[in-house]
């Protein structure tokens, strides 16, 4: 099992000190969220917690996620840098293959793309991409994505983009295994059929177990299933060594712990040294405990 820290929207000046704390006690990962904006009017409900709310979210800080990973690559040696997750379906691919091509690149090949559709129709309005198809569009980018990773020329005639060929240099020497979040059933197929792994934004041992058996018959179907597949996971069986155990059980590789909860309205008060100790405990009690 690996082990995942998440700042949780953390205040700017703590990113970097709790970052290499984590790397220093073990963690094997920092994964990281993003948000464009936050609409003052909006239909849309969030899909992952329980009530749909938003306002948990008015007034976050979040830093866009890749500078934050590029800035604390920077300043750590081996912990490996995640998203989850990337709006990805509001971008626009050849921008984002260059963009995570130098990424990759210069933290050493220590950046996983954990992406998502965005839940919120604002999203697509602000940036001025359709809401419609969006789906389809994400599927498209991701094989562009990777196409472009090759290093060669790359061509792309789908329903929604018409690529020439095209080629970007240089490209890391690992290609950074892409992670696909979602609970529905059209992201856990877009997991097995074009991601490398899967990220899921929360549950129990049950469910999780659920739609990782399911993406395990879809990865049969698509022919995928001999490929190396990721299955990460935040969880509040998380946080026991006999938690691990069943979400290992289960086939979660890595789990993702905050130390709080990211849903609450509550804001984010602790300290550099509180949250060291919480995570000073985790390693000690549940990661040394796991291996």
């Amino acid at each position: 099992m690996k082990f995942a820290y998440h700042h949780s929207m953390c205040p700017l000046e703590q990113y970097l000190p709790l970052a290499q704390i984590a790397e220093e006690l073990g963690f094997d990962t920092i994964t990281m969220p993003d948000s464009i904006c936050y609409p003052k009017e909006a239909s849309s409900k969030y899909p992952y917690n329980a009530d749909g709310s938003r306002e948990f979210l008015d007034g976050v800080p979040f830093v866009e996620p890749f500078l934050l990973a590029a800035f604390l690559a920077g300043q750590t040696r081996n912990i490996r840098f995640t998203t989850s997750v990337h709006k990805l379906a509001v971008h626009e691919p050849v921008l984002i293959a260059k963009t995570l091509s130098s990424l990759a690149l210069l933290s050493g090949n220590r950046f996983g793309y954990g992406v998502g559709i965005s839940p919120w129709a604002e999203d697509f309005e602000v940036t001025h991409v359709p809401w419609e198809a969006r789906g389809k569009r994400m599927n498209e980018m991701i094989e562009i994505i990777n196409g472009l990773m090759s290093g060669d020329y790359f061509s792309y005639q789908g329903e929604v983009f018409d690529i020439p060929a095209i080629k970007i240099t240089p490209v890391p020497s690992e290609r950074p295994p892409i992670l696909v979040g979602g609970h529905s059933k059209a992201a856990l197929r877009r997991a097995a059929g074009l991601g490398d792994g899967w990220i899921a934004a929360g549950g129990d041992v049950a469910s999780i177990k659920e739609m990782i058996d399911q993406i395990n018959v879809y990865r049969q179907e698509y022919g995928r299933d001999h490929l190396p597949f990721e299955f990460h996971a935040m969880s509040a069986d998380a946080y026991t060594a006999e938690g691990i155990k069943q979400l290992e059980d289960i086939g979660v590789d890595e789990v993702l712990v905050a130390f709080r909860d990211v849903y609450a309205a509550e804001p984010d008060d602790k300290t550099v040294e509180e949250k060291r100790a919480m995570m000073e405990w985790y390693a000690n009690e549940v990661i040394a405990k796991s291996r």
